[in-house]
């Protein structure tokens, strides 16, 4: 018998503003897990987050997950796309308030850019609460399109409107 096949794997960001943050979370990650095609292999902690763009509107919770998977980026995709709308998610604007939100982030070191998907998101960089709980887990990854580890990546997000500490429920 060879090797085993290793499978991609990709890290997403995911967030919620709105009633039962962890626990809303918590369910999207049940529900990609439960879907099968992914299976969860390292998570990091929750952060509650002051809101980007809009700020009139509840804090975030935030966290990061890196999932083994079978499924294509834009497989992957879709499949999020469809936990988000079974959530309840509605249309509420460019950073608006949401019950979830799940986002790709880094897929394998896959650099791409379609008009459906850019892998590595082009915000990800920019973002404590997305580089935060991704360097719980993954501090020495190296960003496939900037050639710099989260770590570092993150230890360069100046502070200013973009408060993050650890959530205590």
């Amino acid at each position: 018998m060879g090797a085993p096949v290793k499978l991609p794997e990709a890290y997403l960001s995911l967030g919620s503003n709105v009633g039962d943050r962890a626990g809303y979370i918590r369910a999207a990650v049940e529900l990609l897990i439960a879907g099968g095609g992914a299976a969860l292999a390292a998570t990091g902690r929750f952060y509650e987050t002051e809101p980007v763009g809009e700020k009139d509107q509840p804090w975030f919770v935030n966290t990061a997950i890196m999932i083994e998977t079978s499924m294509t980026p834009e497989g992957l995709l879709a499949r999020l796309k469809q936990i988000e709308k079974q959530m309840g998610r509605i249309d509420t604007g460019r950073w608006g308030p949401r019950v979830i939100d799940m986002d790709i982030i880094f897929y394998d070191g896959l650099v791409m850019d379609t008009a459906e998907l850019k892998i590595p998101h082009p915000l990800a960089h920019a973002r404590r609460f997305v580089m935060a709980p991704l360097a719980d887990m993954a501090p020495e990854f190296v960003h496939p399109a900037l050639g710099r580890t989260v770590k570092g990546i993150l230890s360069s997000i100046a502070d200013d409107g973009q408060t993050v500490r650890v959530f205590k429920e």
